[in-house]
């Protein structure tokens, strides 16, 4: 169950640095016939909330993965705060796919989100009345205190969910990565994970998310990148979300007239 990472380190960001610097990246899984992803080079600036949008197999969760030192990067095309990707974690969190944990594993919802102090003080030191403070933090945040001594396989999805955010908050990481936190979730859950974004862009963190939910670029993203293998368009929402872009990255086309196009929130009917 990977949850977290396992060794502490200080390395402090670079003064003036964005968050994430990505120059020329190309990236081929082993043994596959084809690249994952071809020539993407962005910056994302700190405090940008950055939606990442595209077909299936995209390269959106193998983007989100690099970034997090999760996959070789292929040396120094991805930078994080100024410094190589991977060089120390404790500035990047990483929201897994709810589908890739092992929900099996036989430990309770505070045990997960105390998980997210581990890169500060390590798998085998003790935590510290500062990380109970911070786990306690999260856990109120995410309105999981009732169920902090829960197993987590006996939460609902959108209960998961919302550990694997809370887990993310008590690292109180400076760069938070999230892949597909919206799927299969209730309003309402999406909702208190939409306040917790904004509450964490306002504190100046960076947000990059992948999404199938394009209707809610406009309202809680600054900025959209749209992927398909390379980069089809990147810009604010209302911007990106055009016929053309969508067309190109979805290949179905979009009707803009008579109220079915407003305001860059696309309903799709293939023609």
């Amino acid at each position: 169950m990977d949850l977290n990472y396992g060794k502490t380190c200080d390395i402090p960001a670079i003064a003036g640095e964005p968050a994430v610097a990505i120059d020329h990246l190309n990236f081929t899984y082993p043994d596959a016939a084809n690249p994952a992803l071809h020539d993407i080079s962005l910056t994302v600036e700190k405090g940008e909330k950055v939606a990442l949008v595209g077909p299936n197999g995209a390269g959106k969760s193998t983007l989100i993965k690099l970034i997090a030192g999760l996959e070789p990067a292929p040396p120094g095309k991805i930078r994080v705060y100024g410094n190589p990707v991977g060089d120390c974690h404790h500035k990047v969190a990483y929201v897994p796919q709810r589908g890739d944990v092992d929900w099996r594993f036989p430990v309770s919802v505070r045990q997960v989100v105390m998980m997210g102090r581990y890169v500060h003080i390590g798998w085998f030191n003790r935590a510290g009345l500062e990380d109970r403070a911070a786990v306690q933090r999260a856990l109120d945040m995410m309105e999981l205190t009732d169920l902090a001594d829960r197993q987590i396989g006996e939460l609902s999805g959108g209960q998961q969910q919302r550990v694997m955010l809370a887990r993310s908050l008590a690292h109180e990481a400076d760069l938070l990565l999230m892949d597909e936190p919206l799927n299969n979730l209730d309003v309402r859950t999406q909702e208190s994970i939409f306040d917790v974004m904004d509450h964490l862009a306002d504190a100046g963190r960076t947000l990059i998310v992948s999404t199938h939910d394009l209707g809610v670029l406009p309202m809680h993203f600054t900025r959209a990148i749209f992927l398909d293998k390379e980069i089809v368009a990147d810009g604010p929402p209302k911007e990106v979300l055009t016929a053309r872009t969508l067309l190109r990255a979805y290949g179905v086309h979009i009707h803009d007239h008579e109220g079915i196009w407003d305001n860059g929130i696309a309903a799709q009917h293939p023609h």
